[in-house]
C-alpha cells in the first residue's frame, strides 16, 4: 500500500488543491492531506478552521483523510507511514521552488519521494493568496473555491472588517 501526503496550508482551501488531490488519489492507495499550522506567512484562518474547510471539500472521498500537523514535513511523513509527497505545479517559478524542496527533503529522507502533478489549465491562475485578496476586497470567488470556503470567506472579511473599523470608534 502505497500513502502519499499532500501538505499545505490550504488557507483556503481552492479549486486547485482539489483537482491535484483527486488526481494523486487515482494513482495512491491513500492520500492525506495535512494542513500545516505554522507556516511562514500570515494567515486568515485558524489551523482549525482550515481543517474543517478541507474536511469538508473532501466529504464521502474515502481515500482521502485530513488532519493537522507541525513540523518538519518529511519527519511527518515518517511518522504516518507516508512514502510520497504530493505537490502542485501551476507556473514556472513553482517549479524552482518546488525543485529546491523536493532535493532538500530528499537529503533529509532519501525514502520519501517526491511527485509533483502539474495543475489543470483551468486553475494556473489559482493561488490561495489570490482568493484571500479577490474575497477581502468583495470580489466574486465563486469559480475559484467549493461554496462552503466562499461562504467562510465572507464570514471571516466581515469579522476581520469588524475589527479593524472599532478601534477607530466605527460602528459596523
Amino acid at each position: 500500500m502505497i500513502r502519499a501526503l499532500f501538505p499545505g496550508t490550504f488557507d483556503p482551501i481552492h479549486f486547485g488543491h482539489i483537482d491535484i488531490a483527486k488526481r494523486a488519489v487515482r494513482i495512491f492507495d491513500e492520500l492525506v492531506v495535512a494542513v500545516y499550522d505554522r507556516p511562514l506567512k500570515s494567515l486568515m484562518f485558524l489551523p482549525e478552521e482550515r481543517i474543517e474547510l478541507v474536511k469538508e471539500a473532501f466529504k464521502g472521498i474515502p481515500k482521502i483523510s485530513i488532519t493537522g500537523y507541525s513540523g518538519m514535513t518529511v519527519e511527518f511523513c515518517r511518522q504516518i507511514n507516508a512514502q510520497v509527497i504530493v505537490r502542485g505545479l501551476r507556473v514556472f517559478s513553482d517549479f524552482e521552488f518546488e525543485f529546491r524542496m523536493a532535493l532538500a527533503n530528499h537529503r533529509l529522507a532519501p525514502d520519501i519521494e517526491s511527485v509533483a502533478f502539474i495543475t489543470d489549465e483551468d486553475h494556473t491562475f489559482l493561488s490561495s493568496t489570490t482568493v484571500r485578496e479577490i474575497a477581502s476586497l468583495g470580489g466574486d470567488v465563486s469559480s475559484m473555491v467549493p461554496a462552503h470556503v466562499e461562504a467562510a470567506l465572507k464570514n471571516k472579511v466581515k469579522d476581520l472588517s469588524d475589527q479593524q473599523l472599532r478601534p477607530f470608534g466605527i460602528k459596523v
